[in-house]
């Protein structure tokens, strides 16, 4: 096919090296192998024979990039490259300072996350590039300063992203302005200094700028507010320590979190934010800094508001019910800060999908905030002043992964409608005042691996030109349908982070490893009776933690079928009966604690995970022996304690032994009190004493009571 001119193997998960036939299509202008498995170092195969290629996709497989791009140095009409994710490699010094054939118009080179981190330099032949529209550059750790004569030889460069590398020192930028530029990235890098206050001359026409996770200092510079073309600004992560913005009248996605701002830095108070009254929010990010005042309600009006997180600063009051009025909300944190009164009953949004309001001072009962939010992922309520019970329409949110009520004023029983919640993974209920049975039908969730709850991904409308249509206006319209449908909008993505005590410790858990976490925490309150032979059928549960509460009866031998879980605890109960040995049978786990209970017998064999589990994990027993504990067992009670099928679960004593004993130790009492009475004079004529006053006594009593009879019959 020596005619062919465009060939897409996008997508399809094929793998192996290219073969090596592909050099034969002499003609070919478009080659696109995209989101493949292909191998290889793209130096050695039949690309660099490809000399009319116009454009080249190598993107997400597992090749073996130059960073030199030596290999195309003769493909004189190359305009478009991109290799994402790919292993980079650094050739020899014998390549450098090689003049390329080609001006690229886009050019794309990061390696893999997995990847081992090189350090390098930026590719020299980009010092020979003046046509460039789309430069990326990004997860490369590229060292040394900020490459500012990129932009002096590209004056058309439109997108320039050179995130997560190893940049230092302040950002320099060129005199010149530069009116193309639209979106600049240059967010987790190690530069300081202060933000250029002519950044906004250099580049007047911004739609999106992310400094975020650097150590810039001082003030963000006021000109920001002239762009008015400005939609993105994240300054994030940084060391800024005051704000003068303008009138900002066209941003919808604002990130200043983890800063050193604060109401006395912000003109006053937060309610004094210079976009007052501005409707085109969606993201508003200003958490970690140290904001005061009360909730601010200048941007309830705006309808496409899909995240605000004010958390971790110094708000206090209410949450006003015009937060109702935020109905495509999606994301809502306003945790530790100061906050008291009820929820809203009007806040209950179908679109709100994670809500964090914990360590503040919120109180009252949940009467129906939330009651429609069908599409809630996580509520996080931990650490409040809630009172009341959990009310049974929580049933309703069939969405709900991650509940979170710790450390609340809760009553009542468990409403057995979290039964209905068959997407609950992470349940933490502990430190209130909780009562009654655990409800048997938890044991019928099925904990499975959940990606929503551990990352919100947001589509908004706005971004910069997409990187296809600075393509289409260098190349033309026969190359541009194969890539069309990638620039049609803009994802965010943020990842949850929640907090779940395991293992005797409290866990950030946040990502990928969120999404496999699952458990339940019932500590610290008042269940009672057995605890559900069901729960044995939690084959996925990570954590379980009955820890501090009166529950009575055995420890069910079906928790032997927890073959995932890694932290048992039901410590400080009134367990009795036997440890099942066939729990020995789990060998995941890492904490294990029946510590203060009224457990009987030998404790499990020391073998796999248990031979790691030290006296601490067992104390509190009296009646329990072997090791680890220092009371050995004797044969006799190993025999008498070894569990019976017949008997039940309410006890432990051997009822033969216990009256013989009785008998024994009655004989003895009896026996010593009159050798005592027979020996000593002095001792026998006070006990007369006693049994004659006492049979007195006893006379009078009878007389008296019968006279009263007698006269109350008359």
């Amino acid at each position: 096919m020596k005619n062919l001119k465009q060939l897409d193997l996008s997508g399809n998960n094929l793998g192996g090296s290219l073969p090596y036939c592909l050099g034969n299509l002499s003609s070919l202008q478009l080659l696109d192998v995209y989101e493949n498995q292909f191998t290889g170092n793209i130096a050695s195969g039949p690309l660099t024979n490809l000399i009319s290629l116009e454009f080249l996709s190598l993107s997400n497989n597992l090749f073996e990039v130059p960073t030199s791009m030596k290999p195309f140095l003769n493909h004189s009409s190359l305009k478009f490259f991109s290799s994402e994710n790919n292993r980079l490699v650094i050739e020899p010094a014998a390549f450098d300072n090689l003049i390329p054939k080609f001006q690229l118009v886009f050019f794309r080179l990061s390696s893999r996350p997995t990847s081992e981190a090189l350090n390098v330099d930026i590719p020299d032949f980009l010092y020979y590039q003046y046509d460039l529209i789309t430069l990326d550059l990004s997860h490369n750790n590229i060292t040394g300063m900020f490459p500012s004569w990129l932009l002096k030889n590209n004056t058309r460069l439109e997108q320039l992203y050179m995130s997560e590398n190893s940049f230092v020192g302040t950002l320099s930028l060129p005199d010149d302005s530069y009116p193309n530029m639209i979106e600049l990235d240059i967010s987790n890098n190690n530069m300081n200094g202060q933000i250029p206050k002519d950044i906004c001359l250099i580049f007047p026409n911004l739609w999106t700028l992310r400094m975020a996770k650097n150590g810039f200092t001082g003030c963000i510079p006021s000109c920001l507010g002239n762009i008015s073309s400005l939609s993105f600004l994240d300054l994030s992560n940084n060391q800024l320590s005051t704000v003068k913005l303008g009138q900002l009248t066209t941003l919808s996605f604002l990130n200043l979190s983890n800063n050193n701002l604060g109401g006395n830095n912000f003109w006053g108070q937060i309610s004094d934010f210079p976009l007052y009254g501005w409707k085109m929010w969606i993201v508003l990010d200003l958490s970690y800094n140290q904001f005061s005042g009360m909730l601010p309600r200048w941007f309830v009006n705006s309808t496409d508001l899909r995240l605000i997180n004010l958390s971790k600063n110094h708000f206090k009051g209410p949450i006003h019910r015009d937060f109702c009025k935020l109905g495509q909300l999606v994301y809502l944190d306003l945790s530790e800060n100061n906050l008291s009164g009820y929820i809203p009953s009007c806040f209950s949004s179908t679109s709100l999908t994670y809500v964090h309001l914990s360590k503040n001072r919120l109180s009252g009962p949940l009467t129906y905030g939330f009651y429609n939010s069908s599409s809630l992922v996580t509520m996080d309520l931990r650490d409040n002043n809630f009172t009341g019970s959990i009310p049974n329409w929580i049933g309703n949110l069939s969405s709900l992964s991650v509940l979170l009520l710790r450390a609340n004023h809760f009553d009542g029983e468990l409403p057995v409608q979290l039964c209905l919640l068959e997407q609950l993974s992470i349940l933490d209920v502990s430190k209130n005042q909780l009562s009654g049975p655990i409800p048997s039908c938890l044991g019928n969730l099925t904990f499975m691996e959940s990606y929503q709850k551990a990352f919100v991904d947001l589509r908004v409308g706005f971004g910069s030109q997409s990187i296809e249509r600075a393509y289409y206006e260098t190349m033309g319209p026969p190359l541009v349908d194969s890539m069309y449908s990638l620039g049609k909008g803009l994802w965010l993505n943020f990842t949850e982070v929640i907090e779940f005590r395991t293992k005797n410790m409290y866990y950030g858990y946040k990502g990928n490893i969120l999404s496999y976490m699952s458990g339940i925490d019932l500590s610290n309150n008042n269940f009672v009776e057995a605890i559900p032979p069901e729960f044995g059928n939690l084959s996925e549960i990570l954590s379980l933690n009955l820890s501090h509460n009166n529950l009575t009866g055995s420890v069910p031998v079906t928790f032997s079928n927890l073959k995932q879980i890694e932290s048992l605890d039901l410590s400080y109960n009134n367990l009795n009966g036997v440890i099942p040995p066939q729990l020995t049978e789990v060998t995941t786990l890492e904490v294990f604690s029946v510590a203060h209970n009224n457990l009987s017998g030998k404790t499990p064999e020391r073998k796999f995970q248990f031979g790691t589990f030290d006296e601490s994990c067992y104390e509190g027993n009296p009646f329990l022996c072997g090791p680890p504990l220092r009371n050995n067992c004797s044969e006799e009670a190993e025999s008498q304690l070894v569990p019976n099928d017949e008997q039940g679960d309410d006890g432990f004593i051997d009822m033969d032994l216990f009256y013989i004993s009785f008998g024994v130790c009655y004989t003895i009492v009896v026996m010593t009190i009159a050798t005592v009475l027979y020996i000593n004079p002095y001792w026998r004529r006070r006990w007369l004493y006693f049994i004659e006053g006492c049979i007195d006594t006893c006379y009078y009593f009878v007389v008296a009571s019968f006279r009263k009879f007698s006269n109350f019959r008359r």
